[in-house]
Order: structure tokens, then sequence, then C-alpha cells
């Protein structure tokens, strides 16, 4: 199709140069208006290939062969160095740069440093305890059936441990989304390591993927996520994931998922907010683990405003979900809450860059999905099941809308046309 659109348009230069991304250098010269138009186009072909890849993961081919012909052209054209255009559209700019970066085999984390880079820079935070390598404990987290003899290790270890250094564990199953390795699994074991900040240790949420009973060996991921103070009430988060390998003769060995060569997945798609509260399938916590699993949800209320130690820059991907204005009163569908937050009727009220992080592309639409449909979200707010659906897709189709007379979000952010305050909410340049 898009070879047909290029012979079609090939009489007439200047709808040439738009259709086809692969233009030669010697293409490149083109008037204000020319390039303006080019930027338009490239814009909604962006936002369009995003919604798809979004909605349906078999899209995201698609979605990277589109980053990467606009990166191509901007960078054969050096558009990005011309100062009008710079000035004119940096957000456009900056983002594609970013999202081109993120589909290279050596940046699938999604940092502006490679792979490689990050790993042996963040290693010193993501390791996992001794502790929690012995051969006896990996062995009883290993199957579902003797998850209660883990929990009970965990606790022979707690007896030995001061006060202010006990570990919170408890098990559940996920609502959200199956571990790396085994997109079916969804039982977790998580056990939060207390940090010392006066040290220098970094706090740690530690997560083994627990196989269903009778299927032992079919899950191997376990998850870190490491929390340092930084500065004014923020907190440094990095991540990193293992497998584990189980050997014939019964050993267990754990090693990195990337130094094993088995890939990697882009963090903050999921994690904006660095840690990420627990939500579990209802009757999945026991009655013991319940008031744990209230405490650890308590602690990542405390870190603070999350940020990445300067890996990636949340705002550079620009405002989120329900940050436009026009969603404070969505058509139908009334709030009732008791959380003085959510007065505002918007995700931007907490999901901001001095808050929980823009909840903005690249995004999984699974974890979206399960928070607002599910009830997690908006917090505190009674809605039923239909004012939900409704509520999600008005956010969804806000945030990815393309359209000359009415664009969405994200297609008016990267045009440049509005700029967003301190919290993430947009407002027109004209007001």
């Amino acid at each position: 199709m898009f070879a047909n659109r290029r012979v079609r348009f090939a009489a007439t230069f200047v709808f040439l140069i738009f259709a086809a991304p692969n233009v030669s250098a010697a293409t490149c010269s083109r008037t204000s208006l020319q390039t303006d138009a080019w930027v338009e186009r490239s814009i909604s072909s962006l936002v369009r290939a995003a919604h798809a890849a979004y909605v349906n993961e078999s899209a995201q081919p698609r979605y990277e062969r589109v980053v990467n012909e606009i990166a191509g052209t901007i960078e054969r054209c050096r558009l990005a160095n011309n100062p009008e255009f710079s000035q004119r559209y940096p957000e456009f700019f900056g983002y594609v740069r970013l999202l081109s970066l993120g589909t290279k085999e050596d940046h699938e984390l999604g940092f502006e440093v490679s792979d490689k880079q990050y790993f042996a820079e963040t290693s010193q935070y993501t390791t996992i305890p001794d502790f929690l390598l012995t051969p006896a404990f990996l062995r009883s987290v290993s199957r579902f059936e003797t998850l209660a003899a883990a929990k009970a290790l965990l606790r022979e270890m707690n007896r030995a441990r001061p006060a202010d250094s006990q570990l919170l564990f408890f098990s559940y199953a996920s609502r959200h989304l199956g571990t790396p390795d085994n997109s079916d699994s969804y039982r977790r074991l998580l056990i939060v390591v207390p940090g010392n900040a006066a040290q220098s240790i970094p706090e740690k949420w530690v997560q083994f993927g627990i196989a269903d009973p009778g299927r032992p060996k079919t899950v191997r991921n376990v998850s870190v996520v490491a929390v340092t103070p930084g500065d004014e009430e923020t907190a440094n988060v990095y991540f990193k994931d293992f497998y584990r390998t189980y050997r014939r003769n019964g050993s267990i060995t754990i090693k990195g998922r990337w130094e094993l060569g088995e890939g990697d997945d882009p963090c903050v798609t999921c994690h904006k907010s660095g840690v990420l509260p627990v939500f579990p399938v209802a009757g999945s916590v026991s009655n013991e683990d319940q008031s744990v699993m209230e405490a650890v949800n308590d602690r990542f209320r405390s870190y603070g405003v999350a940020r990445f130690n300067g890996y990636i820059d949340g705002t550079k991907f620009g405002p989120g979900l329900g940050s436009s204005p026009g969603l404070a009163n969505l058509r139908g569908v009334s709030f009732e809450t008791n959380n003085d937050r959510f007065n505002t009727r918007s995700c931007a009220s907490c999901h901001h860059p001095n808050g929980l992080g823009n909840l903005n592309w690249p995004m999984d639409s699974t974890l979206i999905s399960s928070f607002v449909n599910g009830g997690q979200m908006p917090l505190d707010a009674h809605l039923s099941r239909a004012a939900r659906r409704q509520l999600y897709d008005e956010l969804i189709n806000d945030y990815f809308r393309v359209s000359a007379s009415r664009p969405g979000i994200l297609q008016t952010w990267l045009l440049g046309q509005n700029r967003s305050d301190g919290d993430g909410v947009l407002f027109s340049k004209k007001e």
C-alpha cells in the first residue's frame, strides 16, 4: 500500500517527499511550509501507529518502522539542527529520538544509555541479597507446594534481624501480567528488604515468580526493584530481572536475564511511578498476609517522587492520560469519591511529573485497563462497571485521537500547540 501511495503522488514533488520517509539528501531542501506539513503528517502517522500498538501488541513492528522512518528523515535532513524547527517542535524531535532509541537491540530497557552500560552502573543496587540465594531457600521458593516452607525460612531469618530491618513478605496472584518468562503465570512471592540510607544501602523489592500447583520449573523469573533516597523528597529507582536455571543435579542458579542473552523489557512502560503498588486478585492474599500487604503499600507511598537517576526523563514523553481539561466532565460518568485528591476528576491529579509520573506512551495496555476497569483507579472512586468502561475508553481515545480540529493529548503536545503546567495538565498557549 505504501508503494502505491508513492507512485500516486510522484507527479507532485511536495507530496512525494511527504509520502516517502526514505527521502534522499537531495530531496531535503524544502520550504518552511513544506516542512511544517511533513511534521504534521509524521505526527499523525506516529500517533496512529502508537495507538495501534497499544491496542494490539502485534502492531508493534509496524509502529517501530514508523518511528525509525521518521527518525531517519530527521537525521538525514538535519531537521532537529535547524533553529527554526527545533524551537517550533522541540517535543516532536526529542520524543522521536527517545522512541527510536528504544527500538535498538542494545536499548531494550528503553533508557538513554545502552543496556550494557545501565546494568554495569546499577548492579550495585540490584543484586539479590545473599540470604535469598541459599540452596534451601531457592528450592523452597521454586514450587507452589513448598511456598509455606519458603515463608517459614523468611520468618526464621527475621528472628535474627533487628526490628527496623525486618523482612516484609507475602504471596499473592497478580491481576495484571504474567512473568516475563511465562505469560500465563501470575503467582508471586514478594519480599521487601529494608534499606539503610545512612549506609547507602538501597531498599529492595525482590519478587519471585511462583509456578502453578503441579507445574514446577515452569517459572524462572526473579525481579528486583531497588529504591535509594534522592534529593528533595525524591527517590531513585533501579530495575533488573533475573532467571533461575534448574540443573539436573537438583541445584538452582540465578543469573541476570540480560547476561543470559534472553533480552529484556522496557522498564518504565509499566513503572511510571517507579515501584508499583500491589493490587492482587481478590482472595489470593491470606488473612495472615493481609496486614503485611498493607504495610508494603504504605512503604510505596513513603518513597516520594520516583526518579531514575538520569537514565531516563519521564517528562520528555509528554503529558499523560487524563491531563486534558476536556475530560473534567465525562459524559454520563459521575464520581463519588472519598478522596479529595480526585475532586478534579483527572488522572493527572496524581499522575504528573512531581507525583506518580505521567501515564503516557509507551505504556502497557493490560496494566492501565486492569487498574481502571478493575476498579483500582481512580482511587476511592465508586463507579459502575459500565461507567468504568466508558471512562477507560474516553481516556484512551482522548490521548490517542488524531484530528485536525480536535487533536488528542499526544498529537496536541507533539505539535507544540499546548504546553503543560508543572503538574502535567495541558493548557492552550493562547490562554
